[in-house]
């Protein structure tokens, strides 16, 4: 068996999907003929992506604006993609909430939101989509991230909120696995051209120095993340479920290291000025 690539007459659903990483995944399935959905709060961002989806070549594409931390809302926008699309056979869980802070100075309302939009928002995201889900066959991919595993300082809610998210793929794998439907996490190293990137490496130089981290020495592209999507939702990856899959060039393989230590060294600095 080979690996087409072909997605045409499949629905692709992906929330979070109109901008970075998320985005390219979206253009990467709306390129392999699929149908596409995608949400975030920005309806413009909504209106944006979905205009652009038709021009890399989906065969539909369609868009709602919502907020994963509104369940009923998610549900809402959920049943309005399946009666438009029909069952879905992707589903991409991808809206996320991050910023550096101290636990000390965090305050709690600041650690729930991270709570709320990561993990909360996972769940309300697939449970929304439960009832759509083809089966057997639908393929559900949470966008994960590597405070999931690795500790950083400054990141005490991402870390708490992203092993959450990745217990909910291990566990969903197993409930959901008996009606044919398959969980997995992806997630990403450093990827160039996003928000991420340019807040670790606001110039030139330091973006050299973040590339020479990487065993395989290079800057990720969403492509890349993308096509880790596309792989772990064909055929080829039908027996495949409950994994967490690092598209990283190897370097989650050093744990955080510098990057946790910076991160938290920036932010007692910045207290101290």
């Amino acid at each position: 068996m080979s690996f087409s690539g072909d997605f045409s007459g499949k629905t692709v659903v992906v929330i979070g999907g109109t901008s970075g990483i998320n985005r390219g995944i979206a253009e990467a399935f709306a390129a392999s003929g699929a149908k596409l959905a995608v949400a975030s709060r920005s309806q413009e961002k909504v209106d944006d992506t979905v205009a652009a989806l038709k021009k890399v070549g989906a065969a539909e594409a369609i868009g709602a604006a919502f907020d994963v931390r509104d369940s009923d809302s998610v549900a809402a926008g959920l049943k309005h993609f399946h009666e438009a699309l029909g069952d879905f056979d992707v589903l991409v869980s991808g809206a996320a909430g991050n910023f550096p802070a101290l636990a000390a100075e965090m305050s709690v309302n600041a650690f729930k939101t991270v709570i709320d939009i990561d993990l909360m928002g996972t769940i309300h995201v697939l449970k929304g989509a439960y009832p759509y889900l083809k089966r057997p066959g639908a393929s559900i991919i949470n966008i994960s991230a590597p405070q999931s595993y690795l500790p950083y300082e400054g990141q005490a809610h991402v870390c708490a909120a992203k092993a959450g998210v990745d217990q909910i793929t291990r566990t969903l794998s197993m409930e959901w696995g008996v009606e044919g439907i398959r969980v997995n996490s992806v997630v990403p190293g450093f990827i160039e051209g996003t928000e991420g990137a340019k807040r670790l490496a606001p110039t030139p130089d330091a973006g050299e120095a973040l590339r020479k981290d990487v065993p395989l020495g290079r800057w990720g592209q969403p492509q890349d993340v993308a096509n880790a999507c596309l792989f772990l939702s064909s055929d080829m990856a039908s027996y495949i479920s409950g994994t967490v899959l690092a598209v990283d060039g190897a370097l989650y393989q050093r744990g955080s290291g510098k990057f946790g230590q910076m991160m938290g060294q920036m932010l007692r600095s910045m207290k101290k000025g």
